[in-house]
């Protein structure tokens, strides 16, 4: 694997918390890889790491050849990093805030030119350009940051849950400019909170309390949940819940809504028996199906896994 961005047994610490512990971590040219986790689970830390933006306590990250701490000047001319809150100027326009950023990078001339037009083709910015960026709507901004974020044609894009806060619509916009810059060989990473985002990555990482629990592709990563999953629909919720749980043929049950996905050696057998359980304890069950792990549930049954291991 042609490594572009690697970690090396980092730690960091703040005071007495460990933000993340013993991180191990290859990332090739041209990949689109995942950090997914709970709140707290370090991606933040690991992303600012991979910008130089801090050292680590122990350990080594490198990024496109350079060592973050010793040459992390050199790092910046290779890597854009888009923080989860990324400073736009309100008062300027859409065109004053790239201009401003080209300066920050030095892009000048005929290739600030060329790249600032490009991008706003690219962002769909380009009937916006005279439009202060406090004006845009939530999406346009993300647009506009990443525009500002790409101005200096990086090698290796950095992103902190970059779509949060925002509508679907102006997620999956977002997401469709992120696969093309990934086509285009773009090496991307990039944390989010939401699992259909994951699914879109070349690989994953989950992170939990520091430490990275767990790394491959969505479909491996699928292929870890234990059992398999039926998804029914109880009245009352609570009572299906005290019925099912401890029961020695129940591996674990997740709560979805009105939904609970309950997981078991074999779904065709248990469904019968389970269904037969709850009616006779009072609970009304408006629909029962298998069906297949998702993102979802393998992520939450890992790292719960991983919590009671510890």
């Amino acid at each position: 694997m042609d490594t572009i961005v690697c970690t090396e047994k980092v730690t960091r610490t703040f005071k007495k918390t460990i933000a993340l512990h013993d991180l191990d971590l290859s990332i090739a040219h041209g990949e689109l890889f995942g950090l997914v986790g709970p709140d707290g689970a370090g991606k933040t830390t690991a992303l600012r790491l991979m910008a130089a933006v801090m050292r680590p306590t122990s350990g080594r990250v490198r990024v496109a050849g350079f060592d973050t701490a010793r040459e992390s000047e050199s790092i910046r001319a290779h890597v854009g990093y888009m923080p989860q809150r990324f400073s736009l100027y309100a008062d300027l326009n859409v065109l004053e805030n790239l201009n401003f950023f080209a300066d920050i990078f030095g892009v000048s001339g005929a290739d600030r030119q060329r790249r600032i037009v490009q991008l706003l083709e690219f962002a769909n910015l380009a009937r916006f350009v005279d439009r202060r960026a406090g004006q845009l709507s939530g999406g346009m901004q993300k647009k506009l940051a990443l525009a500002c974020t790409l101005i200096h044609a990086p090698a290796v894009l950095l992103l902190d849950e970059p779509t949060t806060g925002v509508d679907p619509v102006s997620r999956r916009e977002f997401w469709d400019i992120l696969t093309e810059l990934h086509i285009a060989g773009t090496t991307i990473v990039v944390s989010t909170p939401y699992m259909d985002e994951a699914e879109r990555c070349n690989r994953i990482g989950l992170l939990s309390r520091g430490q990275l629990i767990q790394c491959g592709t969505p479909s491996e990563i699928k292929a870890m949940v234990q059992g398999q999953v039926i998804e029914l629909r109880p009245d009352p919720m609570f009572r299906a819940q005290e019925l099912l749980a401890g029961r020695p043929d129940v591996m674990e049950v997740q709560v979805y809504g009105d939904l609970l996905h309950v997981f078991v050696d074999d779904a065709r057998q248990r469904m019968p028996e389970l269904k037969v359980v709850l009616e006779q304890g009072g609970v009304t069950i408006n629909g029962i199906r298998a069906i297949q792990p998702r993102m979802e549930e393998a992520f939450i049954s890992i790292v719960r896994k991983h919590g009671v291991e510890r």
